[in-house]
């Protein structure tokens, strides 16, 4: 990477700081509370909803976790239509029928009731409906949508994604194979409802990817140049949350009062993050999700330590403040004992929850091609604490494979 390039990066990221407030942050409605599933219809009867597109997925649907809301919706007399044919690392062939649903029933409201996946592609689904168009390689990157949805509600059913707090939706592309995000706070949903008991059922292996993925959020979030004082309060709690409540919640599926505070980790380190962006973990998993179709929370769980490690001082300071709040460190540590100890923390989370430390579907032929993937999505745009050249990427891509 070269000087220039780099000295041009760092200045559009400071011009996009300064110039974020300018922006319509407003964040959704939040219904929180056990079973407030219910109250969903009544919102939608107030803001004269009267035909919704539920976007969900297969599992969603076999599981009964829609069947509370299509009671209610009933009662309310709102008619529905569902999409069930979302796919992890939702693609663009996924909206294009979601939409085509939306439009041929000529719905009002849209409902993006799953996991990070599906609300993306309901998020999809609103831009191709607000813009009549699916070409979405036009969106592709900050500010391009300009236009705003139709009613949008994100019901997750995992806590992790935080997609119910943020302006992004991450696509791929059915033909190129290319996964990119949208950004845009048009993108922000109107409501969004927190019911633990959702949760309830949640396999472990979604249970940690999905934490493991918040606490990603939370902790990039926290090391990037654009963070505000906000922002890091909003990663600080939701990390010593993370840390009280994940394992808890893997081991005990069953325990409401850890979903609960895993769900306000999700949405807090949803909002931390799109505002101070994610960094090179993400640009990072999002090549592989693209071309191997890698689960992303189980992606991020695996590289992020790694990538903490290569920052290497550049983090140290502030690691070491997030390893005091995670409760891993010990009074008289050094700042870069206590930020070995909080990098290492995450790797025994991994272990406990048997995410993995590898990917055995790495091969030496895709390096070059992740790395360029990477390379693009993180610059300019991710003010991370160290930035990442082509080469540097193909390293850490190195370092992940099954030797």
């Amino acid at each position: 990477m070269t000087m220039l390039f780099k000295m041009y990066s760092r200045a559009y990221q400071g011009i996009m700081k300064s110039t974020a407030h300018l922006l319509n942050w407003q964040p959704p409605t939040v219904m929180n509370c056990v079973g407030c599933i219910d109250r969903l219809a009544p919102k939608l009867t107030e803001e004269n909803i009267k035909k919704v597109l539920i976007v969900t997925d297969e599992g969603i649907v076999k599981a009964g976790l829609l069947d509370k809301m299509l009671d209610s919706l009933n009662e309310e007399n709102i008619i529905y239509f569902i999409y069930k044919g979302t796919v992890a690392n939702p693609t663009t062939e996924n909206i294009k029928e979601a939409v085509n649903v939306y439009n041929e029933q000529n719905c009002d409201g849209i409902i993006g009731f799953g996991g990070g996946s599906a609300i993306d592609c309901a998020k999809g689904t609103g831009i191709a409906a607000a813009k009549n168009t699916t070409d979405f390689s036009r969106f592709k990157g900050v500010l391009k949508v300009r236009k705003k949805l139709p009613y949008f509600v994100a019901v997750p059913t995992t806590a992790g994604t935080g997609s119910e707090a943020t302006i992004a939706a991450v696509i791929t592309d059915s033909e190129t194979k290319e996964k990119y995000a949208i950004i845009d706070t048009k993108l922000m949903p109107d409501a969004a409802v927190l019911d633990p008991e959702l949760l309830l059922g949640l396999p472990q292996h979604m249970t940690a990817f999905s934490g493991m993925d918040a606490l990603t959020h939370a902790v990039e979030a926290y090391l990037n140049r654009s963070n505000t004082k906000q922002t890091k309060m909003l990663s600080e709690e939701a990390i010593e949350l993370i840390y009280d409540n994940l394992y808890k919640s893997y081991d005990n599926g069953q325990d409401i009062q850890a979903r609960t505070n895993m769900q306000r980790a999700s949405y807090f380190a949803g909002k931390a993050f799109t505002r101070a962006y994610v960094g090179n973990v993400h640009a990072m998993a999002h090549a592989l999700g693209a071309r191997y179709n890698v689960q992303h929370g189980q992606a991020v769980s695996i590289i992020l330590p790694y990538i903490l490690e290569e920052y290497g001082e550049a983090v140290h300071g502030k690691l070491a403040h997030l390893g005091d709040i995670a409760k891993v460190t010990e009074e008289g540590d050094s700042i870069e004992v206590k930020a070995e100890k909080f990098i290492e923390s995450i790797k025994e989370l991994n272990t406990k929850m048997d995410v993995g430390t590898k990917f055995k579907e790495l091969k030496n032929e895709d390096l070059k091609s992740l790395a360029d993937a990477a390379y693009r999505e993180a610059n300019p745009l991710y003010p991370v604490p160290v930035m990442f050249s082509k080469s540097d990427f193909i390293r850490m891509y190195k370092q992940l494979m099954v030797s």
